[in-house]
């Protein structure tokens, strides 16, 4: 039986838009989450470009004692990722990618995007997806299975570009498992761009600042 579409928020330029943005939230959080950050990022009017920010099924989450939350996979702080979640929810992010592309944009013009566990997302995706996409951008996660990049990657997005953001002080994801990912990527190849800050588990202005600069770039 195939799983539902993921519900989505969906923010369209005045224009047809030249690229897409798929951007993955957090744990417990949902798609309205980074909603209000499109217009902070003050992208110019000759680069329209379409937001989608889908909703994480709802499960029940080991780390929330079991409780229901938006999750992308269930995660035990004792035992981390669970390896099913992760292939359930990369088939069902798949799936925007393809509607976006039976929509008429690109795989190439397609970027994947997400916060903590959304970035986990957007790397398990992205990494081993079979078509060349615009890039990964990766905000307070970390790479779920390092072990496996080198045998399950695809040549499609060996050069994809990268850029990862994570705070000095993120207590929930502490940056040396962000660190940890970015030697397993430069060490399989990938060439990322690291950026870190003097904050939490969340978004800072200055980091918005530097998500716009390569967003345009990457996405021109």
């Amino acid at each position: 039986m195939l799983a539902a579409p993921l519900p989505t928020v969906e923010l369209n330029p005045d224009t047809p838009p030249v690229a897409v943005v798929i951007w993955l939230h957090g744990l417990g959080a949902d798609g309205h989450d980074f909603e209000p950050i499109v217009p902070e990022l003050k992208l110019p009017p000759d680069l329209p470009v379409r937001f989608v920010f889908p909703h994480a099924p709802e499960i029940a989450v080991t780390a929330f004692g079991g409780q229901r939350a938006r999750a992308w996979f269930d995660f035990d702080p004792g035992g981390g990722a669970d390896e099913p979640g992760l292939k359930k929810s990369a088939a069902r992010i798949r799936d925007l990618i393809q509607n976006e592309i039976d929509s008429g944009m690109p795989a190439g013009h397609i970027l994947l995007a997400g916060f903590s566990q959304g970035g986990v997302m957007a790397f398990h995706t992205g990494l081993y997806y079979p078509k060349r996409l615009a890039g990964i951008l990766a905000l307070s996660t970390f790479l779920a299975e390092p072990d496996k990049l080198a045998v399950a990657r695809t040549g499609a997005n060996a050069n994809i570009p990268i850029l990862m953001c994570h705070g000095q002080q993120d207590a929930v994801l502490p940056i040396t498992l962000g660190k940890s990912s970015l030697e397993s990527l430069r060490g399989a190849g990938y060439e990322v761009e690291w950026r870190e800050y003097p904050m939490a588990h969340e978004v800072c202005l200055e980091e918005i600042r530097d998500i716009s600069r390569w967003l345009q770039a990457v996405l021109r």
